[in-house]
């Protein structure tokens, strides 16, 4: 089974758990799930390669869901899980996908009308029938109607995050099979879109009959959807449908071409070949009957009078009019975005002062693996309670403990400074719940939204703004609020928090964890015409999430960002002036 399917499980458990009110084990299944959602290495080879122990030795795996993750690997079931389903036979998947339904909400729901699904849920909630339970109210059945409206525009697209992992491994397993050059997944995914339709991957081959029959006999193919000798099509036992296409090597970059771009980029690049008199597909560019180039995009683009770009730029905001500008030698061409190795420290990591996994030095260490210069401790303080959060005295003792830190890791020359930091909440009215003279021992501030999402637009900017002009906030995180696929952004007005964040010398957080990827795009491209400055930052909760940074810098570049938009790719003491500047 692969990571994903087996976090799955977990995340289902722990709802289970949750419904019949179990204490710690929710948490504890949630914990499973979330890392093994972010290792970077498929669990099945680590216990391959290290039996239980290696298991235990991922963030959050103990001795007990060792074990379950064990039965899974070997048998594709778990006793527990079946046993917990018969006592709640419901679509846990789907349901906890609409906003506004959570465990207590599916238990009393099932309990009272016998909703086991969304057909069920939304049968309900038009009919009146959820507005008459206690405790729930017209208000309450609104809310819910409008989650299955936002479910139904995102249901059937995957997180990136989940797809990249599985395309990068088809990638692997086509690379290894004798006479295979190139290969290369397409599309959104090439595009990092931050959700996924499908998977497309482009390959040349000596052999194709050999690769169809790999492709098709992979353990987590679940149906043969189209089979030919240059596609083939399948669906996964995650739901998503995988297509492989086999093609010459003259004809390669033509198809690299035009199944990367998205479709108004592809119109538009489309035009200016007619334009030209000439005919581009993903064959080639012609000029009547005679092929001029196909083998690489470069050439493409170079025919056509343009700059080779960015596969995550290719979505028609500008990028064509920015090439073909560069290619005349005018200005304001192409962006030199972010480069995926331009991170120098993660500024928000949590460890187990607060709701991590991890120690700090555990931390720390793991960064500098990844080649950080620097690493900032953002746990969670004040009076948000339900993520552990740290009071005043015991920030303090964390301040000490990472001094000491510091101190042994400069006699050691480890090479990684560690930086005080903290996530504070921002009350309903703007306040920060921890105090100045607590604040101002710290190097970093960072400052979230955590409740009362559903305040008005005018109330939530003001809100926001007000954190902002607290002396100590150097940092927005997690600016809109939203979880892909399952909460919208809450109302603001951004371009007014975007002015405010210029003005007041604040950055804009750019969350790397897959399911926020928060700010978007477009937000992103915004910021980057004000000159707000921004923060990369991956929200860890165990060392295996440090790997997330990947995901963030991928939205920073569809949003246009260079290296000195994004604070944290500069060395240490110039990032600390910038903050210090307020």
């Amino acid at each position: 089974m692969t990571n994903l399917e087996i976090a799955k499980i977990f995340r289902e458990i722990a709802i289970l758990y949750e419904i019949d009110e179990v204490p710690f084990k929710p948490r504890a299944y949630e914990r499973v799930a979330s890392s093994l959602e972010s290792l970077g290495q498929n669990v099945a080879d680590i216990y391959e390669t290290g039996g239980l122990k290696a298991l235990e030795k991922i963030p959050g795996v103990g001795k007990n869901t060792a074990l379950h993750i064990e039965e899974l690997i070997k048998t594709g079931r778990l006793k527990l899980y079946k046993e917990l389903k018969k006592s709640l036979p419901i679509d846990i998947d789907d349901l906890t996908s609409v906003l506004g339904v959570g465990p207590k909400t599916i238990q009393i729901l099932y309990k009272k009308l016998k909703i086991k699904n969304v057909v069920d849920l939304e049968k309900a909630a038009r009919s009146g029938k959820i507005a008459k339970l206690a405790h729930f109210g017209e208000q309450s059945q609104e809310k819910i109607l409008k989650g299955l409206e936002f479910y139904k525009k995102s249901h059937g697209r995957f997180l990136l995050g989940h797809v990249l992992p599985m395309a990068r491994d088809i990638e692997e397993r086509l690379r290894k099979i004798p006479g295979v050059d190139k290969v290369q997944t397409a599309g959104s995914i090439r595009r990092r879109q931050e959700t996924i339709g499908d998977i497309d991957t482009l390959i040349t081959a000596k052999h194709p009959k050999k690769v169809m029959e790999i492709f098709t006999r992979m353990p987590e193919v679940e149906e043969i959807l189209a089979e030919g000798p240059t596609k083939t099509t399948l669906r996964l036992n995650s739901g998503i449908q995988a297509d492989v296409r086999i093609l010459p090597p003259e004809d390669y970059g033509a198809a690299l071409q035009y199944f990367t771009g998205d479709k108004n980029h592809n119109i538009e690049v489309r035009k200016i070949a007619i334009k030209k008199g000439l005919k581009l597909n993903e064959y080639g560019i012609f000029r009547g009957k005679k092929k001029l180039g196909g083998k690489t995009e470069e050439e493409i683009y170079k025919i056509l009078g343009m700059g080779w770009m960015e596969p995550e730029l290719r979505t028609a905001s500008g990028e064509i009019e920015a090439a073909l500008r560069q290619a005349q030698g005018k200005p304001n061409g192409l962006p030199k975005i972010i480069g995926y190795d331009d991170i120098r420290g993660d500024l928000h990591v949590h460890t187990k002062w607060s709701e991590g996994l991890n120690t700090i030095q555990e931390m720390a260490l793991a960064g500098k693996k990844l080649g950080y210069e620097y690493i900032s401790i953002s746990d969670h303080v004040g009076t948000l309670h339900i993520a552990n959060a740290m009071d005043e005295k015991k920030v303090l003792r964390q301040i000490k403990e990472i001094d000491k830190l510091n101190a042994g890791f400069a006699k050691k020359k480890i090479g990684i400074k560690i930086l005080k930091s903290a996530e504070t909440n921002i009350s309903a009215d703007g306040d920060i719940d921890l105090p100045h003279k607590i604040l101002e021992k710290l190097d970093i501030v960072l400052a979230a939204v955590h409740d009362h999402f559903n305040l008005s637009k005018e109330k939530m900017t003001a809100r926001i703004i007000r954190a902002m002009k607290h002396k100590n906030v150097n940092v927005i995180a997690h600016p809109t609020g939203r979880v892909i696929l399952q909460r919208p952004p809450y109302e603001i007005d951004l371009d007014k928090i975007l002015k405010a964040a210029k003005e007041l010398g604040v950055a804009m957080e750019i969350n790397s964890f897959f399911d926020r990827l928060d700010l978007r795009d477009e937000d992103i491209r915004k910021a980057v015409g004000l000159g707000v400055k921004m923060v990369i930052n991956t929200d860890a909760h165990n060392k295996t999430q440090l790997n997330l940074m990947e995901y963030g810098i991928a939205q920073a570049r569809r949003g246009w960002a260079e290296k000195k938009d994004v604070l944290n790719t500069w060395p240490l003491q110039k990032m600390l002036d910038w903050f210090n500047k307020k």
